[in-house]
C-alpha cells in the first residue's frame, strides 16, 4: 500500500533531501514513485525512480540505452561490477536498456540511509558512463567523429575520447584491428554533451520494479 503511514513519512523524506540537495523531484507515474534527476560529471543527469511501498523502497535507476554493439564484452563488465556494488545491480528490460535496481526494508529508510543510497546510484552509473560509451557506443562515436572532422566541426564534445577514436583512425591506416576496451581509457573524465543528449533521446523515467509487499 503506497499510502501507508511508513510510505508517506519516506516520500515526504525524499521530498525534503531533494529541496535540501538541490536535486530536481516529481512525482511519477506509478502510486509511491518520485522520480529524481541526479547530476553527474560524465553523465549529465541520472533518472532515478523511488517507489515508497508499505514494506520496500524499489529503486531503479536508468544507466545507459541498449548498447549498440559488444553486448558480450558490456554484460560482463557490468556483472563483473555486480560482485562489488552494495544493495544495489545492474539489470536490463525488455528493450536491453541497462538500468540499476534494488530494493530495501522501508523501515531502514532514514536520511543518512537514503544519502548512501543515492550515492550509490551517482557511483554506480556516472563513474562508468564513459567506459560503458567506448565498450557499445565506440562505432556511434566513431562515425560521429569522422562525420565532425570531414566537416571541420567542433570536437569537444567528443574530447574525452580523443585517444582511444584516434587510436582507431591510426589502427585502420596500419590496417589493425583495435578492439574496444576499458583500459584504453581508464581515466577519462567527460563533458559528453552530444553523447548525453542521444543517451537522453531514450532515456525513461525508470524500470518498471515490483512492490513485493
Amino acid at each position: 500500500m503506497p499510502n501507508s503511514p511508513e510510505s508517506i513519512a519516506v516520500r515526504e523524506l525524499i521530498r525534503t533531501y531533494a529541496a535540501a540537495q538541490d536535486v530536481e523531484v516529481e512525482e511519477g507515474a506509478r502510486p509511491g514513485e518520485l522520480v529524481l534527476s541526479l547530476p553527474g560529471e560524465n553523465k549529465l543527469r541520472t533518472a532515478c525512480s523511488l517507489i515508497a511501498g508499505s514494506r520496500v523502497l524499489s529503486i531503479s535507476a536508468f544507466v545507459i540505452r541498449n548498447p549498440d554493439e559488444n553486448h558480450t564484452s558490456v554484460y560482463r563488465f557490468l556483472l563483473r561490477r555486480n560482485l562489488t556494488m552494495p544493495i544495489l545491480g545492474y539489470s536490463i528490460d525488455d528493450s536491453g536498456d541497462v538500468y540499476l535496481t534494488g530494493q530495501v526494508p522501508i523501515r531502514e529508510v532514514d536520511e543518512p540511509f537514503l544519502d548512501q543510497l543515492l550515492g550509490i546510484v551517482v557511483a554506480g552509473t556516472d563513474d562508468i558512463f564513459n567506459e560503458l560509451l567506448v565498450l557499445g557506443f565506440l562505432g556511434s562515436m566513431r562515425k560521429e567523429w569522422q562525420w565532425r572532422i570531414s566537416r571541420e566541426e567542433s570536437l569537444a564534445n567528443l574530447e574525452a575520447f580523443r585517444k582511444v577514436l584516434q587510436q582507431e583512425e591510426d589502427d585502420d591506416d596500419s590496417g589493425n584491428s583495435h578492439e574496444a576496451s576499458v583500459e584504453d581509457e581508464p581515466g577519462m573524465i567527460a563533458t559528453t554533451d552530444a553523447r548525453e543528449a542521444a543517451e537522453a533521446r531514450d532515456e525513461k523515467d525508470g524500470q518498471d520494479t515490483t512492490d513485493r509487499s
